[in-house]
């Protein structure tokens, strides 16, 4: 177990700012999870409890104690139709998806190269390509840091949305997520009608992919919107995709009938958040240091040296412009501490 004083996180956010946390810890165990949730005292607050820090934005130095999950490690247990894959919190996600479809067992396939670790992928409630990861989560095992006691939570009882659970609500920083087991099934029912999935694989002459060949343009699709973090720090898509009602989106697409959009029922429609800051001119412009990526209008990436602040001016700025042109409110999806 780790456990150090003034630690450097610049490490574990991968937009890169750099911000120091008064205390570290890093546990690598259910019973290290536990000794940890023993010993927290009033001391350590206010908590921040961390994955890969790939969906956080660090405004300052935090003046409190950072926990993360490095618990590794896969179990399969095999049925006849599908498999329970239990993997460490610490573990990066898209290995886990990697070796899922090596294995032949499927699911999660349009969830490559999400970038993360398995426990805050269970928090996020990550998504792509028209699946979320609730859907193949079965529990998530944890330590309460309210009782100590070591937890097994059923998928039922988290309240998925989207990118929502109650781990960002009345749970946020309740638990320390020590194991997450995911329900993959051993028939392949590919979802290739979000995006542009059946129109990258055409152009590869290819109309019944396997898994490995989905995962393979679902990477390649990826990699040629999203920025390599090492290159220009950022944390993915910034904003949630905006849910309008029905009558607002038929208003819009009066004026913009070629305007992107996903039904979700009958009342309510899905525009694509990237699409609205695009249409305010936002695509490949610079507010200072922190910018908004050339290619993906729905990222916001560090230029270099850029602080969380002035991510997050860029962020309001943004916000401004989209509530002033479209009426609509998009909020980050984006953890800012």
């Amino acid at each position: 177990m780790l456990d150090l004083l003034n630690y450097d996180l610049t490490p574990h956010n991968t937009f890169g700012i750099h911000a120091k946390c008064r205390r570290f810890i890093e546990y690598v165990s259910a019973d290290e999870a536990q000794q940890i949730a023993k010993t927290l005292s009033r001391d350590d607050l206010p908590l921040l409890i961390i994955g890969g820090g790939s969906n956080l934005l660090l405004s300052d130095d935090f003046e409190g104690t950072v926990i993360h999950a490095a618990v590794l490690g896969r179990e399969a247990e095999e049925h006849d139709e599908y498999v329970m894959l239990r993997c460490g919190a610490g573990e990066i996600f898209d290995n886990v998806v990697e070796y899922a479809v090596n294995q032949g067992w499927h699911g999660a396939e349009n969830l490559s190269l999400i970038p993360g670790e398995v426990g805050a992928a269970a928090v996020q409630n990550i998504g792509a390509y028209g699946t979320e990861v609730c859907e193949i989560i079965h529990s998530v095992e944890a330590v309460d840091l309210s009782t100590d006691e070591m937890v097994t939570i059923p998928v039922s009882e988290c309240h998925y949305a989207y990118r929502d659970s109650r781990f960002k609500h009345e749970w946020k920083n309740r638990f320390l997520i020590t194991h997450v087991t995911f329900l993959l099934q051993k028939t392949f029912s590919p979802r290739l009608d979000y995006g542009n999935i059946r129109a990258f694989l055409k152009s590869k002459g290819i109309t019944q992919p396997t898994a490995q060949q989905l995962r393979e343009a679902v990477i390649s699709i990826r990699n040629d919107k999203l920025p390599d973090v090492k290159v220009l720090g950022n944390a993915g898509s910034f904003f949630v995709n905006p849910v309008v009602p029905r009558e607002h989106f038929l208003s819009i697409q009066k004026q913009y009938p070629d305007m992107p959009f996903y039904e979700i029922d009958d009342n309510q429609v899905k525009i694509p958040a990237g699409w609205l800051i695009e249409q305010c001119g936002w695509k490949g412009r610079n507010l200072g240091k922190a910018g908004v990526y050339e290619k993906q209008a729905l990222i916001l990436v560090n230029r270099g040296g850029a602080t969380g602040k002035d991510i997050i001016q860029l962020c309001e700025a943004i916000q401004k412009d989209v509530w002033l042109k479209f009426s609509i409110a998009i909020r980050p999806e984006v953890n800012i501490i």
